[in-house]
């Protein structure tokens, strides 16, 4: 099974060679590995460049203008090939060199896609846990409060893009919230929960940057709800991050089973 793995990046330089030093070293290596650069100021072709002869022909790469990030997601998921496709972001890191290696061994045969966990921290210390997210315990009615699984830990067949869509880029916070709920609440895709912690992500994402970017999601995940048919309610949606803390709390770390 060929695993594309697509990384987003813009001016990245201080992060972006440990991000894709994490894809190097995965132990599976039926990847293909995607960077979309958006046309970046700083190093970070310089750094991609240097990579080129370690992936060898697994690497694409294209550094170019884009209307943002889930638009340069879409070009990633345009320029792919393998069977299922995930998104690490550029100043993050897989938990270890064997995640890509076991969440194929764990993908379901029946399952449209597959998600886990993932953890935060600061600086340069991706063992130091800082906040737990887990997946654990997301259903697709969740959506309803703006509950998902994680994004980052999300892996999705590649054919479900060209059936239901990609990234709606017109959203700039919430299109991975609308993606999701498209997939599983609207077109009852099968959604697997594998229990390990997938990805080490750095504090500070777009959509926990400031209280506006906060607000800005809820107000995209409202828009997506009504876009989608569903029930929406602003003390719903504001209920996910008291579950996000709760499900974090209960189910860190738990082991493979």
């Amino acid at each position: 099974m060929k695993v594309t793995i697509i990384t987003v990046a813009y001016n990245s330089a201080n992060t972006l060679a440990d991000t894709m030093r994490s894809v190097l070293n995965q132990t599976y290596k039926d990847i293909e590995y995607i960077v979309v650069d958006g046309n970046s100021q700083d190093s970070s072709t310089d750094i991609i460049r240097s990579f080129e002869p370690l992936f060898g022909d697994r690497l694409k790469w294209v550094s170019e203008k884009d209307e943002g990030i889930y638009d340069a997601m879409n070009k990633g998921v345009r320029m792919a090939t393998g069977d299922i496709v995930g998104i690490l972001n550029s100043d993050d890191l897989f938990t270890s060199d064997t995640l890509i290696e076991q969440m194929v061994g764990h993908f379901p045969a029946e399952a449209g896609a597959i998600y886990g966990d993932i953890h935060f921290f600061k600086g340069d210390r991706p063992d130091e846990l800082c906040r737990y997210y887990s997946g654990r315990i997301f259903r697709p009615w969740l959506v309803h409060i703006g509950f998902l699984p994680p994004h980052p830990s999300l892996y999705v067949r590649r054919e479900l893009f060209s059936r239901y869509g990609c990234y709606d880029p017109t959203l700039r916070i919430s299109a991975d919230f609308e993606f999701i709920a498209r997939l599983s609440y609207k077109h009852h895709v099968v959604m697997r929960y594998l229990p390990i912690d997938f990805v080490a992500m750095r504090m500070g994402g777009a959509s926990t940057l400031s209280w506006s970017n906060r607000l800005l999601g809820a107000k995209e995940n409202l828009k997506a709800c009504k876009a989608l048919g569903m029930a929406r309610y602003w003390m719903l949606i504001a209920m996910k991050y008291p579950v996000k803390f709760i499900s974090g709390m209960l189910y860190r770390r738990k082991p493979l089973q």
